[in-house]
């Protein structure tokens, strides 16, 4: 390395943003995050797993992208880039426990677990609200999901080597955009919240029956259809099979899907 006058520094050009790869991550550890209403009650996750697999072959060759957007009219947007990962090799691992403590009784629910989480680009953003305060998000997936298990009794609830003995299962989960014919799921994300088009936003809200407390609100605003002409991004969500009860009997349930979906408007606001 060395110094350079300012008249070199004029002729440097290059890309805008951070680009960084996660090659071979890997977070466990006995963390609890619990999120605690007003009136006492609450809800935790804990013992958090999360790993990935990468391609061996080119480890740093398919980032993710860090930059800040502006777009016409709005405020600057905190734009994260997923992968393209269109081999399907950078797979994900992720467990964790959780429980809920109100009315007098703690709940321990288990343990949820997501085998080879795959994400083929899309990514999140981050954003002032156009309305009031909290966190403005915009989010594209396309995702496939091997398996997501539900195990009352813990993640390691495993009666022999291929099979648990509690556990709800679903398994092949597809999610993204879909193509022309309404049905099909292709190899786009799908946009389910945009900064420009669609908003999202997370924030707290007054509770109209007492306006002491607060609820905490997630939605997603009305397509913009002067940014959207077509209205709300369509979508699809796939699910091969789901299954539930103990490893010598369970209970088929057979495969769902739907296969058009638009959000138009969400609003969710969850009881303090």
């Amino acid at each position: 390395m060395e110094p350079l006058s300012d008249a070199a520094l004029s002729t440097v050009r290059g890309g805008d943003g951070v680009s960084f790869d996660l090659n071979n991550f890997s977070l466990s550890g006995n963390a609890k995050i619990t999120y605690t209403a007003p009136t006492g009650a609450s809800a935790y996750i804990s013992n958090i797993y999360l790993t990935r697999s990468d391609d061996t072959s080119n480890p740093f060759g398919d980032p993710y992208t860090l930059d800040v957007r502006t777009a016409s009219g709005l405020s600057d947007v905190i734009e994260l880039m997923f992968p393209k990962n269109a081999a399907g090799l950078a797979k994900w691992q992720f467990a964790y426990d959780w429980g809920v403590n109100a009315n007098d009784i703690a709940f321990e629910g288990g343990s949820t677990v997501f085998k080879d989480v795959v994400f083929y680009g899309g990514g999140l953003q981050l954003f002032p609200p156009r309305v009031g305060e909290g966190i403005g998000f915009g989010l594209g997936l396309r995702m496939d999901i091997g398996e997501i298990l539900v195990r009352p009794r813990g993640r390691d609830d495993i009666t022999n080597p291929d099979s648990t003995a509690e556990q709800m299962r679903f398994s092949r989960i597809r999610v993204g955009a879909v193509g022309s014919d309404g049905i099909t799921i292709t190899s786009s994300p799908w946009q389910i919240a945009d900064a420009g088009a669609q908003p999202g936003v997370i924030n707290a809200v007054t509770d109209p029956n007492d306006p002491s407390k607060s609820r905490l609100h997630i939605g997603i605003g009305w397509p913009d259809l002067d940014r959207a002409p077509n209205g709300a991004a369509v979508g699809g969500i796939e699910i091969g099979n789901i299954s539930f009860g103990n490893s010598t009997a369970p209970f088929d349930l057979g495969a769902s899907r739907i296969g058009n979906i638009q959000i138009q408007y969400l609003d969710i606001k969850f009881k303090p």
